[in-house]
């Protein structure tokens, strides 16, 4: 008989797995009539998740089920992020589908059964969890992004995704099954004391399958392809959730592979989070200056993100760990403050507007708009002293701190060149001759998140003792 203790501690995900399918049948019967209730009871069913992450057996129960799953604080971190984004995501998106012919029932229910996926991902100590969660993830994540059936960028995005997110789980799968060959289990801890006494050629060909399968899932360069198509041609809402939650689980994922089962060859992985956090920043940086569409500007901003994240991680230091979990959860409310803002951008017939050129003179016809666009994208750039320059600072002083002085040297002068794509943005907001104005949006629930996450922005240095202990607590449950 199953003990108690062991259901507490998987508690967020049955009550998200059990309200998604209560849900789905409200769907099926009640159909997209009842889509604005389904989309406030899965908001309500995220919330009360995340307040079970208080619960001591799900923050401290540590490993369950035979050591296929860990409740600790680094997973419960990473789930507070990504339920609040999810929650968020699921709130932008009425308003937004409404001019798109309504908002579907199924909408917000492959939110949750998502986030039940990424759940699994960060709390996974064996790479059967990690794989189960993973695509859990991945195949309402595909749905997403195809969405809006009728919209030809919509049905692209979707199968580009699933193709190349099929290759992705293939090459994944192979490095695992490379490293249950030589180490003889599939659990995180096992394989740390098999290469232990070093890797042979075919462990460093499992561990280098391994670590580009998960670059796949945080677009980290070489693996990076699929995100500026995916982000330009799914539904807005959906792209915030692609560029927010699934980020923090996939880069959570690839942190406690990197520290928990492969800590013990972290010479050989160092190099190639090096080279993949050096090549993200430096393509992040550069591919973004001349797009004219902000979506795929901000899914280069993602890419350059996560470079800056992995350097973080690159030190393997629980110092590190901490700048990286600090770094996500600054950088997911840059993100959704971001794309409400985008959300925004409509013209006089409400029609979707995607262009940057559209942004000309916005502070003469919505100052405020405008002003909520120049604080995200100074923070974007590591301007002090908004917020992103304190994530940024994070995770250059884990680098430094570990004799990494010359990765954070390129990581900053890098930084300087990804400044300037923002800048121009600001630059055409508040410079430029107007162009024809945006409609007034009546949304509160929109104003109100962008608000927010602009006072998180501007004021978050005093969230920082909050913060720091938080994060500096859930590095120290991986070592």
């Amino acid at each position: 008989m199953m003990d108690t203790a062991v259901l507490v501690s998987v508690l967020p995900e049955i009550l998200l797995t059990v309200a998604g399918l209560v849900l789905m049948m409200v769907a099926a019967y009640a159909g997209d009539a009842a889509a604005r209730i389904v989309s406030w009871l899965s908001v309500a069913s995220l919330a009360l998740a995340g307040a079970t992450l208080a619960c001591p057996a799900v923050h401290a129960g540590g490993p369950i089920f035979d050591g296929l799953y860990s409740a600790d604080a680094f997973s419960a971190f990473a789930k507070a992020l990504i339920f609040a984004a999810a929650a968020a995501c699921i709130l932008v998106a009425p308003r937004f589908f409404d001019g798109e012919g309504g908002l579907r029932a199924e909408y917000p229910i492959l939110i949750l059964f998502a986030c039940v996926g990424m759940s699994m991902m960060v709390s996974a100590i064996d790479f059967l969890t990690l794989y189960v969660g993973l695509e859990l993830n991945s195949l309402a994540a595909y749905v997403l992004a195809s969405f809006m059936r009728k919209d030809v960028r919509s049905a692209e995005a979707g199968l580009k995704y699933f193709v190349l997110g099929a290759l992705a789980s293939g090459i994944l799968l192979y490095g695992m099954s490379l490293l249950y060959g030589f180490a003889g289990t599939t659990q995180f801890a096992g394989v740390a004391v098999a290469l232990k006494d070093g890797l042979g050629a075919g462990e460093l060909f499992g561990l280098v399958f391994i670590l580009s399968g998960l670059a796949f899932k945080i677009s980290a360069v070489p693996f990076h392809m699929w995100t500026p198509d995916v982000y330009e041609g799914a539904p807005t809402p959906v792209t915030a959730f692609f560029a927010s939650a699934p980020k923090v689980a996939a880069l959570g994922l690839t942190t406690r592979v990197a520290i928990v089962a492969l800590g013990t060859a972290g010479h050989s992985w160092q190099q190639i989070i090096i080279f993949m956090a050096l090549a993200s920043i430096l393509l992040g940086a550069v591919a973004a200056i001349n797009q004219p569409n902000i979506k795929r500007l901000l899914a280069y901003s993602s890419i350059n993100n996560i470079g800056f994240a992995l350097i973080g991680l690159a030190p393997g230091t629980a110092e590190g760990v901490a700048a990286v979990l600090s770094y996500l959860a600054i950088y997911v409310v840059m993100t959704i403050g971001s794309f409400v803002c985008v959300l925004q951008m409509r013209d006089k017939d409400g029609k979707p507007v995607e262009s940057i050129a559209s942004l000309a003179g916005l502070s003469q016809t919505r100052p405020g708009l405008a002003a909520a666009f120049a604080i995200f994208m100074f923070s974007l750039a590591g301007i002090p002293p908004l917020f992103g320059f304190w994530a940024k600072f994070l995770v250059f002083d884990a680098a430094v701190a570990e004799g990494m002085t010359g990765l954070a040297a390129i990581g900053i002068a890098s930084s300087v060149i990804g400044a300037f794509y923002y800048l121009r943005i600001v630059k055409t907001i508040y410079f430029d001759a107007p162009a024809e104005g945006f409609a007034e949006a009546r949304s509160p629930i929109d104003y109100g998140i962008m608000t927010l996450c602009a006072a998180v922005i501007v004021l978050g240095y005093l969230l920082n003792p909050l913060l720091g202990s938080a994060s500096a607590a859930a590095a120290a449950s991986l070592f």
